[in-house]
């Protein structure tokens, strides 16, 4: 028979005074870290790795998002012209507005509208077409989860509605309806394939007269850990990434030869308006220096983090990197989840 595993012994005098500081310690270092990443994102002055590039982001709009950080880097490296598509365009004109003082030069185009429907996906890309003559990235980006927290700090109700969103997020297999799993997968899946069918047929085409001499083009995925491993979201969401990341492999296959390259981005935990409510469970309990302790960075990623790889993926610097599944998630998955056992 098995032995019980016993926890680990109490520290105590000296040893309890050390591991107290070590915590402080650290959770000064993530604060500073994660300050450093904000400050960062802040900065106007880029290396113009994208000038000249025309494309695409889907899923821009929500403060902390991947695709609104994503669209901000892109104008600061000199993309062209960016099409942004979103179904809520609540917080656009405000965004639109930053963009434009901020990166005068790169001109943008909104687009109201579902991300996993063909007909505007095929429209829109025949409208880049149109207008600029070539099309070089195109980040889909746009995905639902069980739940979609956009909450506010509004006391009791905010609270209410995180501990909501929270139990949507855990519910068993037996209670999740078909037709919720068939939307999920909709937009999650459907509406990447439906961004690598036209996105593909558009890069193909060059243009000369604005630089573009040789056809190719990026098309980039977000994906997620939960399509990685098991236990890192719920089972639509999960079979939605796992989904993502493999069209992210068939397809640069699909493509050879003719210089697109089909990657994904897989985040692990990142604190965006789709999370918002773990986080804010997490600050009601005055634990919100535990949010990502099962990483070896423990902390959690900021929307900020995962649009420089998107932005690496749309620019030339990653012109060898073709059909893989790139983990954003502070080392998660590069092991068995972290913790610390001390004697």
């Amino acid at each position: 028979m098995a032995k019980a595993q016993l926890p680990p012994p109490t520290a105590t005098g000296a040893k309890a005074k050390s591991a107290s500081a070590e915590k402080t310690d650290g959770i000064r270092v993530r604060k500073e870290v994660l300050n450093g990443v904000i400050s960062r994102a802040k900065g106007t002055d880029g290396d113009g790795r994208l000038t000249g590039k025309v494309g695409v982001i889907t899923g821009v709009g929500p403060e902390l998002g991947i695709g609104t950080a994503a669209a901000r880097l892109f104008a600061r490296e000199g993309a062209a012209h960016l099409y942004l598509v979103d179904y809520d365009e609540r917080p656009i004109p405000a965004f639109l507005d930053s963009l434009s003082k901020t990166f005068p030069k790169t001109k943008v185009t909104f687009v109201k509208a579902d991300a996993a429907s063909p007909e505007v996906i095929s429209s829109l890309v025949s409208s880049v077409l149109e207008e600029e003559g070539h099309l070089d990235f195109f980040f889909a980006n746009a995905g639902v989860s069980q739940i979609r927290p956009r909450i506010k700090d509004d006391g009791s109700e905010g609270m209410l509605k995180a501990l909501g969103d929270l139990k949507a997020l855990i519910r068993p297999v037996a209670e999740i309806a078909e037709d919720e799993f068939n939307e999920v997968m909709r937009i999650n899946a459907l509406g990447v394939f439906i961004a690598v069918k036209y996105a593909s047929t558009a890069m193909g085409k060059i243009c000369p007269e604005k630089g573009k001499t040789i056809p190719g083009g990026s098309i980039i995925l977000t994906a997620s850990i939960a399509g990685l491993k098991a236990n890192a979201g719920p089972i639509a969401y999960s079979a939605s990434k796992a989904a993502v990341v493999s069209m992210a492999q068939t397809a640069s296959y699909d493509l050879t030869g003719k210089n697109i390259r089909v990657n994904a981005i897989c985040p692990g935990l990142i604190e965006t308006d789709m999370t918002r409510g773990m986080f804010t469970l997490a600050e009601k309990a005055g634990k919100s220096d535990r949010m990502g302790s099962l990483n070896p960075a423990l902390r959690q990623g900021l929307g900020v983090e995962v649009a420089q790889v998107a932005l690496f993926l749309a620019s030339d610097d990653s012109s060898y990197v073709n059909g893989q599944a790139i983990p954003v998630d502070g080392g998660l998955t590069a092991g068995v989840p972290y913790t610390r056992f001390k004697l």
